[in-house]
C-alpha cells in the first residue's frame, strides 16, 4: 500500500494523488529516502507536510527496521544547577559523536524531582516527580524522537516520586515510591503505550521493599532491600502475573547502575574502584572483565547498550564506550575509548535511555 494511502496527511489536491518524489512511486521514494542518515532527518521534515508525516509514521520505521537501516541514539536527563532539567541526545557515530541540547523539555517538569524515565519505541516517557511547591504528581510527558516533539500521556493512577520503573515489551512498568495515598508504595501500574492508556493490577510480589527493576529475558528481575540492609531479588513474569525469588547473589545489582546487552547482565560496580562485571547465569555469580580508569569518567554513572557496546556516561557527561567483544585489558584497565561534551557542562546525570529510529 503506498504511504499516500495510510499516513495522517495525504496532501490530497482536487482528488489526485501527489507522489513524495515526482515520477517515483511511494513505494521507492520510501526506501530510497529511508537510506538518509537519521542526523539529516530534521530537514527531510521541512520539505513538506508530506514528508513530515512519513518520517512520523509507523509506516517510516517499519522500512528503517526491516532494511536494517535502524540508528539508535543516546538521551540523557541532567539537572542544572540553574537552569532546572535538560534533555540532551548524543549520535554515537564517531565522525557526529557531541552532545547537543533538545528541544526544552515541559515547563512543569524543568524543576521536577524525583521523576521516572523511560523508553518505549520512539517515545522518551517523564513520569510523575514532585518539586518544592507540589508533592507527588500523577502526570506524564512524552518526547516523540520521530518528530522532536513534546506531548502530554494518559496520567499515572497513582501520583508518586521516587520510585522505580521499567520498559518491556511495549509497556512500562511502574511501582514503590513516595506517594499523596498510602497506598502508592504497594500498588503496580502498568501502561500500554499503544493505547496510551494504564492498570493498576493487585501488588504481585510477596513483598513491598522493591528498589530497582531490570527487564531480564522477557521478564522483569525484581531488586529488593529489607529493613536491615539486607538485599534479596526475585523474577515477575508478565504473562502469568506471578513472582518468585531466585538466588541473592543477582541482588548485588544494587552496587552500581546495570545494563543488558544480549540477553546479559552487566553492573558497574561503583563501590570498588569502577569494575565492570558480567552476571554468569550458569554460575549464579558475578564474574569481573575489568576496571575503568578513573580519569575517564566519575560516578554516579549510568550505563545504556548500543549493539554490543557498552556506554558508561557519568557526571558532566563525560563519556566511556566499551566493546564488550574487543575490550582488552592492559594491566587490568579496560581498554576503551572516551570523550566529553564541547562546552562547559556542571551538570548531574538523572537518567540515560535509547530511542532507535
Amino acid at each position: 500500500m503506498a504511504f499516500g494511502q495510510n499516513a495522517t496527511d495525504n496532501c490530497v489536491q482536487e482528488g489526485s494523488h501527489v507522489a513524495l518524489i515526482n515520477g517515483l512511486p511511494d513505494e521507492i521514494s520510501i526506501l530510497c529516502l529511508a537510506r538518509v542518515p537519521r542526523r539529516y532527518h530534521h530537514i527531510l521534515r521541512c520539505v513538506s507536510r508530506k514528508w513530515r508525516a512519513l518520517l512520523c509514521s509507523e509506516e517510516w520505521h517499519y522500512h528503517r527496521q526491516k532494511n536494517n537501516m535502524e540508528e539508535t541514539w543516546i538521551y540523557v536527563m541532567c539537572r542544572a544547577n540553574v537552569k532546572g532539567n535538560l534533555c540532551y541526545v548524543l549520535d554515537p557515530d564517531p565522525a557526529n559523536r557531541s552532545w547537543k541540547l533538545i528541544q526544552p523539555i515541559p515547563s512543569p517538569c524543568s524543576k521536577k524531582d524525583g521523576m521516572s524515565i523511560e523508553a518505549l519505541g520512539k517515545k522518551l516517557y517523564l513520569l510523575g516527580g514532585c518539586s518544592w511547591q507540589e508533592d507527588a504528581m500523577d502526570e506524564v510527558y512524552c518526547y516523540d524522537a520521530s518528530a522532536n516533539k513534546w506531548d502530554v500521556a494518559s496520567s499515572m493512577p497513582t501520583a508518586r516520586c521516587f520510585f522505580v520503573s521499567a520498559s518491556l515489551d511495549g509497556k512500562l512498568y511502574i511501582s514503590s515510591g513516595l506517594g499523596l495515598r498510602s497506598t502508592a508504595p504497594n500498588s503496580w501500574d502498568i501502561y500500554h503505550s499503544d493505547s496510551d492508556s494504564w492498570i493498576s493490577q493487585k501488588y504481585p510480589l510477596h513483598n513491598h521493599d522493591v528498589i530497582k527493576l531490570i527487564a531480564l529475558e522477557g521478564k522483569l528481575c525484581t531488586i529488593h532491600k529489607s529493613w536491615d540492609g539486607f538485599s534479596y531479588a526475585g523474577i515477575y513474569d508478565p504473562a502469568s502475573a506471578t513472582w518468585r525469588g531466585i538466588d541473592n547473589e543477582i541482588a548485588l545489582s544494587t552496587y552500581g547502575p546495570t545494563v543488558v546487552v544480549d540477553g546479559v547482565l552487566y553492573m558497574l560496580h561503583e563501590t570498588s574502584g569502577m569494575r565492570l562485571l558480567r552476571w554468569q547465569e550458569e554460575r549464579k555469580e558475578w564474574v569481573a572483565i575489568g576496571r575503568l580508569s578513573s580519569h575517564l569518567t566519575k560516578p554516579p554513572c549510568h550505563l545504556v547498550a548500543i549493539g554490543r557496546s557498552i556506554y558508561v556516561i557519568g557526571q558532566r557527561l563525560s563519556t566511556v564506550v566499551i566493546d564488550v567483544d574487543e575490550a582488552a585489558k592492559v594491566e587490568g584497565l579496560m581498554v576503551s575509548s572516551s570523550f566529553s561534551p564541547r562546552f562547559d557542562c556542571d551538570h548531574t546525570i538523572i537518567s540515560c535511555n535509547t530511542i532507535a529510529i
